[in-house]
C-alpha cells in the first residue's frame, strides 16, 4: 500500500492514535477525535436560512474532561508535516490550548504557546509525543499554579449523567475563574453575551469551588427575582437542600422539564435568617435598602461567606455610591465574580475598575460567528416629526386647555414631555404592516416605550391596528410593565415557547435585561436608548436561538435612531442587514441583499457546499407541530417490567465494566461512606435527613431505582445498610413499634403526644422523613388536633416542636441490625 494514497482518516488510525498510546495518553479519558466546537455560522439570505461548517479539530487532548491541554490537525499523506499548523494555531487560539501539533504521520511540528522565551516550533519523531505529564507540567508552569491550586483545579466539573457537556467557551470561562481563584484573586469578572448561558457557567464554577472545599458558604445575588427561582429550580439544581433563598415569600415555580416545585426559604416571617444551609440565592433589593431594619444582609457576620457571585453585575452592583455596593465591601474578604454581558466603564461606575480586566470574554460577534447566537436584520423607520422636530402654531391648546410651551419639540420629548397620539398610531402601524407582510403575526414581538404610560397607549394602537386577532384572544397583545400586575403574571406565558398567547408585549424597561425570551422574532425600539449597556441588553432579547420553532434570526425595528449605537466603537456585534424604507417602500426588507462573511466580504447567492439549509421560504412553521413534538404522549394499559438492569462505568484503568444495579451501587455508597459507623455518624448528625438523599441524588445514585429492584419498600436509611453493608434491614413498621414501646414521649401533654403518634403514622405509612417540616401540620390528621399554631404551642413554641421531632427521628432510627 502506497503511503500517498492514505486518507487522513487512515493516517490518524494507523500513525497518530498509535503514536498518542505509545506516549502514555488514555484513549478513552484523554483523546477525543474530530471534537465539534461550534455550531457553524447562521447565514440569512432572505428567507432562506443556511448554517455554514462548524469548526471541528482533529483531536484534542485532555488532561482530565474539561481541562483541554493539546490539540494536533492532521493531514494526508499528500500534505508535508508543518501543513496543518496555522489551522491548528488558530483553533488553539479559540480554545485556549497551548500546546499545538500538526502531522501527516510521519512525525509531529509542535508549537508551545505557552513558551515564555517566544514559540518557536520543533519537529518531533513518532516516538517522541510528549507524553500526558509532561505537558502538564508545562501547563502548571505557563499558569503559575502551586501544587495547592492544582488540587483546586483538577477537581470535577458537575456531571448529570445525561452526556449534557458544556461549550467551549463555557469551558474556558470555567477554567480561567477557577484558575484565578486556585492563585489568589479575589475579584473575578467574567464577560459573556446576553443568551450564552452565564448561569449554567457560574453554576459549574460554584460547583468545583464548592466540591473542592475550597469555598463552602456561597452568596448568589441578582436583580430580578424570576432570575433567582429560575436559577434554583433549573441550573443550581443539583445543589439541593444545601440551598436556599434569601425570602421569606413562598413560591412554586416551574422547572426547564415542566415540573413543578417549592423553593427552600431561609428567612422566616419576623426575617430571622437560618444560616444552616451553604448555598443562598438573593435579590439585591431583598437584602437591603435606606433603613436598617431592611439590611437583612447584616443578619450575616462580614466572614460569612467564602464565595460572591454577582449576576448582570453592569447594573449598578460595583458603583461606589450604589446601595448594593455596600452588600459587596461588606463581604469584603469574600471572594466575588462578577457576571456580565456589557462591562460598565463611565466616569461614575466602572465594574472594570472595581473586578479588574476580564478573566475571559465571550462577545456577541464571536457567539453570532459561532453560530451559537442568532444573527439579526435592523429595520430604521424615521418619522416626520422625529427627523425635523416639532414645534406648536403659536396659542396651540393641549388637551386640557393650556397652551402649549412654544418651542422645538424633539425625540428625547416625544411621549416624555409632549404626546401626539398620530405617532403612536403610525409605529402600531408600521409594526402592524411588518407582521402582516413577513407571513406570520403570531411572532413574539416586544415594543419598547418611553414609561408605562406609553406602554398603554401603544397597546391600545397595537390593538386597534390588529382587532381581528384580538377577536379570537383578548390577551394578542398585552401591557407587561412593573405597575401591571395582569401583564406581570403573563411574563412566564410570554417566554414560554409553548404557549402562543401573548404574542406582542409593550413595556418600558422590565423585559429590557435578564428575561430569556428565546422565540423573540421582532424588537420594535420606540424609545431613546443612551446607554451602549442597555443596547446591548435590548439586543440581547432577541439572540437566542430556537431551533424547535425556526427562530435563527431576528428582526430589530428602530423609530429613535437607537442602532447609531452601532456606529460606536464599543459595539461587536453588526447587523447583517441595515434596511431604511421610504415613503411608499414595504417595510420588510428586500431579499436581495446578499450575506456577508466574518471579513466583511459578500457571499455567493447560493448556499454553498458547505452549508446546510435549515429553514427556508417554502417551508412554513406549524406551532402545532412543535406542540406535538414537543408533548409527552401517554398511553394506558400496557404493562412493563424490568428484564435486567445493568450498569456500564469506566474503572480507574479505563477499562469499561458491565455489573448488576445492586453491585454498582454497593460499590458506590462505600466510596462514599467508608463504613457502617461513618454513615451512621453522618445520619445522626444531619437534622434535614433530606440532605444526605439529595447529595446521593446529585452525584447519580438514586435509591429509588435500587429499591424497585431489590422489590422492597424500604426507608433510605435501612436501604443503604442493607446495600452498602449487608446489615439486615428493618421495615418502617418495625421501627414505629420499637418507638411506642419504649414510650420516650411520656414528658409531653396529651396534644402534643397525639401529633408525635400522627408523625410516627405517617412516616410508617408514606415514608415521610422530613418530619420536621411545619408545613405537615397543615394536612389531615393533624388538622383534627388543632390549627398549626396551637399544634406547635403544645410544644412551647417552634423550637420545642422541632426538638421533639429531632428527638423522635433519633429514636427511630436508633437500631441498626
Amino acid at each position: 500500500m502506497s503511503k500517498r494514497t492514505l486518507s487522513e482518516r487512515d493516517v490518524c488510525t494507523k500513525f497518530i492514535t498509535p503514536a498518542l498510546r505509545n506516549a502514555g495518553w488514555d484513549e478513552m479519558l484523554q483523546i477525543r477525535e474530530e471534537v465539534s466546537f461550534t455550531k457553524g455560522r447562521i447565514i440569512v439570505r432572505g428567507k432562506l436560512v443556511t448554517r455554514g461548517q462548524g469548526k471541528r479539530a482533529d483531536y484534542i487532548l485532555y488532561h482530565k474532561p474539561n481541562l483541554p491541554i493539546a490539540i494536533i490537525e492532521a493531514k494526508d499523506k499528500t500534505h508535508s508535516v508543518g501543513d496543518g499548523m496555522q489551522q491548528a494555531l488558530d483553533y488553539a487560539e479559540t480554545l485556549d490550548i497551548p500546546f499545538v501539533f500538526s502531522s501527516n504521520g510521519e512525525g509531529f511540528v509542535f508549537h508551545d504557546r505557552s513558551s515564555p522565551t517566544g514559540a518557536g516550533e520543533v519537529t518531533l519523531g513518532l516516538n517522541e509525543f510528549p507524553s500526558p505529564d509532561d505537558l502538564w507540567q508545562r501547563y502548571l508552569s505557563w499558569k503559575g499554579l502551586s501544587p495547592e491550586a492544582e488540587e483546586v483545579v483538577l477537581q470535577d466539573y458537575y456531571d448529570d449523567g445525561s452526556g449534557k457537556t458544556p461549550r467551549y467557551y463555557q469551558v474556558n470561562a470555567v477554567n480561567a475563574a477557577i484558575e484565578a481563584i486556585a492563585k489568589g484573586d479575589n475579584r473575578v469578572l467574567l464577560v459573556m453575551a446576553t443568551g450564552t448561558g452565564k448561569t449554567y457557567t457560574a453554576f459549574q464554577i460554584i460547583w468545583r469551588l464548592w466540591k473542592a472545599k475550597r469555598k463552602k458558604r456561597i452568596l448568589f445575588l441578582a436583580d430580578r427575582n424570576i432570575l433567582v427561582d429560575q436559577t434554583m429550580v433549573n441550573d443550581f439544581r443539583p445543589f439541593g437542600a444545601a440551598m436556599a433563598k434569601l425570602s421569606s415569600k413562598s413560591k412554586t415555580i416551574e422547572r426547564a422539564d415542566g415540573s413543578t416545585t417549592d423553593v427552600a426559604l431561609a428567612v422566616d416571617k419576623k426575617r430571622r435568617v437560618d444560616t444552616a444551609y451553604e448555598i443562598y440565592l438573593g435579590l439585591y433589593q431583598a437584602i437591603t435598602g435606606p433603613d436598617d431594619r431592611q439590611k437583612l444582609y447584616r443578619e450575616f457576620s462580614p466572614d460569612f461567606f467564602d464565595l460572591i457571585v454577582i449576576d448582570e453585575c453592569h447594573r449598578g452592583s460595583a458603583a461606589e455610591d450604589s446601595a448594593w455596593r455596600e452588600i459587596l465591601d461588606y463581604f469584603s474578604d469574600a471572594t466575588q465574580i462578577g457576571l456580565t454581558a456589557t462591562p460598565k466603564e463611565t466616569k461614575y461606575e466602572s465594574n472594570i475598575g472595581y473586578f479588574g480586566k476580564p478573566a475571559y470574554t465571550y462577545s456577541l460577534k464571536q457567539g453570532i460567528r459561532d453560530g451559537f447566537l442568532a444573527p439579526y436584520k435592523v429595520i430604521k423607520v424615521h418619522i416626520d416629526h422625529d427627523v425635523s422636530g416639532y414645534r406648536p402654531e403659536k396659542g396651540q391648546l393641549d388637551r386640557d386647555g393650556e397652551e402649549v410651551e412654544d418651542r422645538l419639540y424633539n425625540t428625547k420629548d416625544f411621549d416624555r414631555n409632549l404626546v401626539i397620539d398620530d405617532r403612536t398610531r403610525i409605529v402600531a402601524k408600521k409594526v402592524t404592516e411588518f407582521l402582516k407582510e413577513s407571513g406570520d403575526r403570531m411572532q413574539k414581538t416586544i415594543v419598547f416605550c418611553v414609561d408605562q404610560e406609553h406602554a398603554a397607549r401603544m397597546r391600545q394602537a397595537l390593538i386597534n391596528e390588529n382587532q381581528d386577532l384580538v377577536a379570537k384572544n383578548h390577551r394578542y397583545v398585552m401591557r407587561i410593565t412593573g405597575n401591571d400586575p395582569e401583564g406581570q403574571a403573563e411574563l412566564g406565558n410570554f417566554i414560554d415557547p409553548e404557549v402562543a398567547y401573548p404574542v406582542v408585549a409593550t413595556t418600558s424597561r422590565l423585559l429590557s435585561t435578564g428575561v430569556d425570551a428565546q422565540t423573540c422574532r421582532l424588537i420594535v425600539l420606540d424609545r431613546e436608548v443612551g446607554s451602549m449597556t442597555e443596547f446591548k441588553q435590548i439586543v440581547g432579547r432577541g439572540t437566542r436561538v430556537h431551533e424547535d420553532t425556526h427562530k435563527y434570526y431576528f428582526t430589530l425595528m428602530d423609530f429613535r435612531g437607537a442602532t447609531n449605537h452601532f456606529a460606536d466603537p464599543d459595539f461587536d456585534g453588526e447587523p447583517v442587514q441595515i434596511y431604511e424604507p421610504g415613503d411608499n417602500d414595504p417595510i420588510v426588507p428586500p431579499d436581495d441583499e446578499p450575506p456577508i462573511d466574518d471579513n466583511g466580504n459578500p457571499l455567493p447567492d447560493e448556499p454553498g457546499e458547505d452549508e446546510v439549509i435549515v429553514d427556508r421560504p417554502d417551508v412554513t412553521f406549524d406551532p402545532d407541530d412543535f406542540k406535538k413534538k414537543s408533548r409527552k404522549v401517554y398511553v394506558d394499559g400496557i404493562g412493563a417490567t424490568i428484564v435486567a438492569e445493568r450498569v456500564e462505568y469506566l474503572d480507574e484503568n479505563g477499562k469499561l465494566v458491565t455489573e448488576s444495579l445492586r453491585d454498582f451501587t454497593k460499590k458506590a455508597l462505600r466510596r462514599h461512606f467508608a463504613s457502617l459507623d461513618d454513615f451512621l455518624r453522618r445520619w445522626q448528625g444531619t437534622e434535614r435527613k433530606q440532605a444526605i438523599l439529595d447529595e446521593l441524588e446529585a452525584e447519580g445514585l438514586s435509591l429509588e431505582i435500587i429499591a424497585e429492584e431489590l422489590g422492597k419498600d424500604l426507608d433510605p436509611f435501612d436501604l443503604i445498610c442493607h446495600v452498602a453493608f449487608d446489615a439486615k434491614p428493618l421495615t418502617r413498621r418495625q421501627r414505629v413499634d420499637n418507638v411506642r414501646r419504649r414510650d420516650v414521649f411520656g414528658k409531653y401533654g396529651d396534644q402534643a403526644r397525639s401529633v408525635l403518634d400522627a408523625l410516627l403514622a405517617k412516616y410508617q405509612d408514606e415514608g415521610v422523613i422530613n418530619l420536621d417540616d411545619t408545613n405537615v401540620l397543615r394536612i389531615s390528621p393533624f388538622t383534627n388536633l388543632g390549627t398549626p399554631l396551637q399544634l406547635i404551642k403544645a410544644f412551647g413554641g417552634r423550637e420545642g416542636f422541632e426538638h421533639a421531632v429531632h428527638e423522635l427521628q433519633a429514636e427511630l432510627y436508633q437500631e441498626t441490625a
